[in-house]
Parts: C-alpha cells; sequence; structure tokens
C-alpha cells in the first residue's frame, strides 16, 4: 500500500456575484406571478424560495423573445 500525498493548498477564491434581481416581463402573467411570490417569500423571510424565483425569472425571458 502506498501512503497518500500530504500538501496543503490555498483557500479557493470564487467570484461574488452581485446582480440586480430579474425584473418581470410587463403583461406577462406569469413572471406577475413569480415577482408575486419572491416578494411574499421575502417578507417570510425565505430566501432559498427568493432565489428559486429569481432562478426562473432568469430562464423565463426566453419565451419572450
Amino acid at each position: 500500500m502506498t501512503e497518500p500525498t500530504r500538501y496543503t493548498t490555498g483557500p479557493l477564491g470564487l467570484p461574488l456575484r452581485m446582480d440586480p434581481e430579474p425584473l418581470p416581463v410587463a403583461g406577462c402573467p406569469y413572471c406577475t406571478e413569480l415577482a408575486r411570490v419572491r416578494s411574499w417569500a421575502r417578507l417570510g423571510g425565505d430566501m432559498t424560495t427568493v432565489s428559486d424565483c429569481n432562478v426562473f425569472l432568469r430562464r423565463h425571458p426566453e419565451g419572450h423573445r
């Protein structure tokens, strides 16, 4: 059996994304509902749902093109 290689590495630096929240597309009921759910989630402190709504809003505009 061989001995494992042991060495230390420095910390991994990851970029911090500070993108603004996506805006709902005017006139789209799906976007409007996602924005409403995001607002309710933020008021309730549910940041996981806020993040999920942001992802859905970012991906949804593909259908508006």
